[in-house]
C-alpha cells in the first residue's frame, strides 16, 4: 500500500507540474500587480515544484508528524509521567493552544515578510521545543516543549497556501493546498507504525531529538533555496494591517465558512492526533501492534483523501460544481464515518476509520474558497483568521475529550471506558453538526 500511495503521490504531483506550467507564474502579475516579472517568467514549472512547493511541503510534513506523535508514544508517557486521560490530553493539545494563539499575528507576518522569512525564523523555535520536550521529566516541562513545537510549527501549512498564493493561479489552488495536506498526511504516515518500529531501536527521547535536527535542516532549507518574490505595492504600516482584519471579521462569507470549517478539522485533529489509539486499544480491544496498524491505515486514507479531495474539487469546478457544494456533500458525509465510529457499530472494522481519513481534510478546499474573497495580499491573514477558530477548537475538543473520559471509571487494567469515548466524540460531532446546520441556512445580509 505504501508503494501505491508512493505512486500515486508522484503521478499526482506530475500532473499538477503539467496543469500549471502554462499559469503557474500568473497569479502575483494579476492579483499583486508584481513587478518582478523578469524573476517569475525565468522558473519554469518543474522548478517551482523544486523551490516553493517541496520545502514547505518537507516542513508541513514535520508538522504532522509532530502532531500525531503521542497517539503512538502515549503508554511511554504515561507510564513514565503518571498522567491520566485529562493529563494526557492537556499536554498534547497544548500543540494546539500555542498554535492557535500565534494565528492573527502570523497572518499578519506572511502578509508583511512572505512565508519565506517567516517559516526560517518559527521552525528554530520548533527544533528548540523538540529538545525541549525529549528531556522533560514532568508535565509541565513536556507542556512547554510540546507548546513550543505548536508554535514553530505554526505557520507550515499557512506559510505553504500563503506560498501557492503567491507563486501559483488561482485555479490551482484546490490542487496545490491539496498536495500539501497529502505530504502532511504522509506526516500521520510516520506517526504511526514505522514510529513504532523506531521506537524499539531508539527511545521516544532520543526520537525527538532526531526530530530537533530534521526540523532545523528543513529550516535551513526554506531560507537557502526558497526565491523572494518582490512587489511594487508599497509595504503598509502594521497598524494599517491590523485594521484590514475588520474587513476579514466583518465578512459574510467567512463567517458562513468558518464554523464549519473548524468543528470539521478540530475533531480530525483531535481524535487522528490522540484519542484513535486509545479508542482502538480501550473500545476495539485491539493490541498494540494492529492499533499501530490501523493507524497507518487511518494516515494512508488522510494522505490520499487530501489528494483525492483537492483534485476532484478542482476537476468538477470545471462543470460549475463550486467548491460549497463539494464542501456540503464530503462534511454529511464525513459526520455519518463519525456515526459509524461513536455507537461502535463494526468496532473493529477499518472500514469506518477509512472513510473518516478519506474525508477528514475535505474543508481545506474552502480555504481556496474565502482567498478567493479577498485581495492576495490579505490572504495569509485570511486564513489564519479561520485557523484561530480551527486550532482553538482542537484545543478545547482533544482536552474535554480527556475530561470527559475521566468521569467515568476505568477498567480492571486501567483502559478507559467506551461510554467516555461515546461523549467525548459525540461533543465534537454536535458542534459539527450545529455548524453545519449554521452554514447552511440562507442569508440575506452581512454579519456585523
Amino acid at each position: 500500500m505504501k508503494a501505491k500511495l508512493s505512486v500515486f503521490a508522484i503521478s499526482f504531483l506530475f500532473t499538477a507540474w503539467r496543469r500549471t506550467k502554462s499559469a503557474a507564474l500568473n497569479q502575483g502579475t494579476n492579483k499583486s500587480n508584481d513587478s518582478d516579472t523578469n524573476l517569475a517568467t525565468k522558473i519554469t514549472a518543474g522548478k517551482l515544484i523544486l523551490v516553493v512547493f517541496i520545502p514547505f511541503a518537507a516542513g508541513y510534513f514535520l508538522s504532522y508528524l509532530f502532531r500525531s506523535t503521542n497517539a503512538i508514544i502515549a503508554p511511554q508517557l504515561t507510564s513514565e509521567v503518571g498522567l491520566d486521560a485529562g493529563d494526557l490530553g492537556f499536554l498534547t493539545a497544548t500543540y494546539f493552544l500555542t498554535f492557535s494563539l500565534f494565528q492573527i499575528p502570523l497572518g499578519i507576518l506572511l502578509d508583511r515578510y512572505g512565508p519565506r522569512k517567516v517559516q526560517t525564523l518559527l521552525l528554530l523555535f520548533a527544533a528548540g521545543g523538540a529538545v525541549l520536550f525529549s528531556l522533560g521529566t514532568n508535565t509541565t516541562i513536556l507542556a512547554v516543549g510540546r507548546g513550543f513545537i505548536g508554535l514553530g510549527v505554526a505557520g507550515c501549512l499557512m506559510g505553504a497556501v500563503k506560498a501557492a498564493t503567491i507563486w501559483f493561479d488561482d485555479r490551482h489552488w484546490p490542487l496545490i493546498n491539496g498536495s500539501f495536506l497529502a505530504i502532511g498526511g504522509l506526516g500521520a504516515v510516520a506517526a504511526t507504525t514505522p514510529l513504532e518500529i523506531m521506537l524499539a531501536f531508539f527511545t521516544w527521547r532520543e526520537i525527538f531529538q532526531f526530530l530537533a535536527i530534521a526540523t532545523l535542516t528543513v529550516s535551513l532549507l526554506i531560507f537557502i533555496v526558497v526565491p523572494e518574490r518582490k512587489t511594487s505595492i508599497a509595504l503598509p504600516t502594521l497598524r494599517h494591517q491590523i485594521f484590514e482584519l475588520g474587513s476579514i471579521y466583518t465578512n459574510q462569507e467567512f463567517w458562513k465558512c468558518a464554523p464549519l470549517i473548524s468543528t470539521s478539522l478540530a475533531a480530525n485533529m483531535a481524535i487522528q492526533g490522540l484519542w484513535a489509539g486509545p479508542w482502538l486499544k480501550d473500545v476495539a480491544s485491539l493490541d498494540r501492534g494492529p492499533v499501530a496498524h490501523y493507524l497507518l491505515l487511518l494516515a494512508l486514507a488522510l494522505a490520499i483523501g487530501s489528494l483525492i479531495t483537492g483534485a476532484l474539487a478542482n476537476w468538477l469546478e470545471k462543470f460549475k460544481v463550486s467548491l460549497l457544494t463539494f464542501f456540503t456533500v464530503s462534511m454529511l458525509l464525513f459526520m455519518i464515518s463519525q456515526l459509524l465510529i461513536i455507537f461502535e457499530l463494526a468496532p473493529t472494522s477499518i472500514y469506518p476509520w477509512l472513510a473518516f481519513g478519506l474525508l477528514a481534510n475535505s474543508a481545506m478546499v474552502v480555504y481556496a474558497h474565502l482567498t478567493r474573497f479577498f485581495p492576495n495580499e490579505l490572504s495569509g491573514r485570511v486564513i489564519t483568521a479561520v485557523n484561530v477558530m480551527t486550532f482553538g477548537g482542537v484545543f478545547l475538543i482533544q482536552y474535554l475529550i480527556g475530561e470527559i473520559i475521566n468521569f467515568f471509571p476505568a477498567g480492571e487494567n486501567g483502559e478507559y471506558s467506551s461510554k467516555g469515548f461515546f461523549w467525548g466524540f459525540g461533543l465534537a460531532l454536535l458542534a459539527q453538526f450545529l455548524s453545519f446546520i449554521w452554514f447552511i441556512l440562507p442569508r440575506s445580509a452581512k454579519v456585523g
